[in-house]
């Protein structure tokens, strides 16, 4: 009988407790994991879009943030805008270098440092992040040094906080270095390798990570909702013309429509497509470091080659705006300090360009002079020159007939001239033609009909 009474006191505690904790599907599930993919050139957009992740996971309360990477490199700005993001960031933001032959290089590797927890997936790498010139060749001496300094103490410190090698990680700026994954894996640098985000989130499932201000978090990412981050056409875009080299030749597009629309105005169709291609341009130097010097010797040159297709000097002016326009492009992107070389300019595309630009401005000046210069051959401007037929006596002071261009006009001269006598049309004033003896000169126009 006892045995019985407590099996029912046993009984009656089990449903009490299942009727306090409710039916298992109303158990508590695991927190939202936002997801955004940075897999091109990492510049403003990209930084936009990762921020503004990070910001809907703050106010959504999800327990992760999850930045699959798949980079180059990119800017500087934007780099440091996102590594800010992270160390800055209430929820816990985790780095995947993947998929398979993905890579994190440049700025992408220093973002991969400074996640709360990082991962690779086989057969991807990572590191190279030694800055280079921002127009692809090496920087002076000096400058390379201090370039240098500057990122391997920006990286020193995001190594220190995050309890890496430093000594290690500081290789890939000061030396150039790359790791695989299972190097990286070997090394410290990352925490796992995975083969996709999937089997990333199951292995950090239950994983304890140390924010920056020192406050420990256990993440619980097991069957967790992936909330991803979808790119805006507006950024797709923005993310295409932000190349230098494509933002470069829609300028040049772009002012040479424009030459065209100016140089023969109601032509329109040069005039919409240049300004559109500027434009574009525009948005695209927007998202990149554009030097004031670079964007001043540019217009220099444009300049210089106009005024040398309109007022000819012998090929000075064409030849220093060319040397302009090349210098221009030399020095039109700020130094930066981890630039990438898909954000340099391809000198064997541009030059050719440059050369392009310079023909066509030439030429197209060359025509619009010969335009400006040519003889009038309709209305009363193109009566001068003229030669016609006189019908009726011109005395000194008086006026007589003429018959030119299948007209009878009234005409003066400054000396007698007979009838029968041809002359030509020295100007015209009103009615009234003013001429003098005609030219043997065969090039004279023939205007007379007798």
């Amino acid at each position: 009988m006892r045995a019985s009474g407590q099996s029912r006191r046993a009984i009656t505690a089990v449903g009490l407790c299942l009727a306090v904790a409710g039916p298992p599907s109303a158990a508590a599930a695991a927190p939202d994991v936002h997801q955004v993919d940075v897999v091109d050139i990492i510049h403003s957009v990209s930084a936009r879009r990762v921020l503004t992740t990070i910001s809907a996971a703050e106010e959504a309360g999800a327990g992760l943030v999850l930045i699959r990477l798949d980079t180059p490199g990119g800017l500087d700005t934007a780099m440091r805008e996102i590594i800010e993001a992270i160390l800055n960031s209430a929820v816990p933001v985790a780095v995947f270098v993947g998929p398979s032959g993905s890579r994190a290089a440049s700025a992408g590797y220093l973002i991969t440092l400074a996640a709360d927890v990082s991962g690779m997936a086989p057969g991807t790498n990572m590191g190279a992040a030694t800055p280079i010139a921002g127009t692809g060749g090496e920087m002076p001496e000096t400058l390379s040094r201090k370039v240098e300094s500057d990122a391997a103490a920006y990286l020193r410190s995001i190594a220190e906080r995050r309890g890496r090698d430093v000594a290690l990680a500081e290789q890939g700026v000061t030396e150039a270095r790359s790791w695989t994954a299972s190097e990286a894996l070997e090394a410290g640098l990352v925490d796992l390798m995975a083969d996709n985000t999937e089997e990333f989130l199951a292995a950090v499932h239950g994983r304890t990570v140390t924010r920056i201000d020192g406050t420990e978090i256990t993440l619980d990412t097991a069957d967790a909702l992936i909330v991803e981050t979808e790119m805006s056409f507006r950024d797709r875009a923005l993310s295409v013309i932000a190349n230098p080299n494509l933002a470069v030749l829609l300028g040049m597009i772009g002012l040479l429509g424009l030459y065209l629309e100016f140089s023969n105005p109601g032509l329109l169709i040069p005039g919409i497509l240049g300004g559109i291609a500027l434009l574009l341009a525009a948005f695209g130097l927007n998202l990149l470091p554009v030097s004031l010097l670079g964007a001043l010797l540019l217009l220099a040159g444009i300049g210089l080659l106009t005024a040398e297709a309109l007022t000819p000097s012998f090929g000075i002016m064409g030849l220093s705006g060319a040397v302009a326009l090349v210098i221009g492009l030399l020095f039109f992107f700020e130094e930066q300090s981890l630039p990438t070389p898909a954000l340099t300019l391809t000198w064997g595309l541009v030059v050719p360009s440059v050369l392009v630009f310079v023909v066509l401005v030439f030429f197209l000046g060359q025509l619009v002079v010969r335009a400006q210069r040519r003889p009038a051959v309709t209305g009363r401007e193109g009566m001068i020159g003229l030669v016609a037929t006189v019908r009726s006596d011109i005395p000194p002071g008086g006026e007589g007939k003429v018959f030119v261009h299948g007209e009878f006009w009234d005409a003066v001269a400054a000396a007698p001239v007979t009838a029968g006598e041809r002359v030509k049309v020295l100007e015209v004033e009103g009615l009234i033609l003013r001429v003098g003896p005609a030219s043997e000169d065969p090039l004279v126009k023939q205007g007379a009909d007798t």
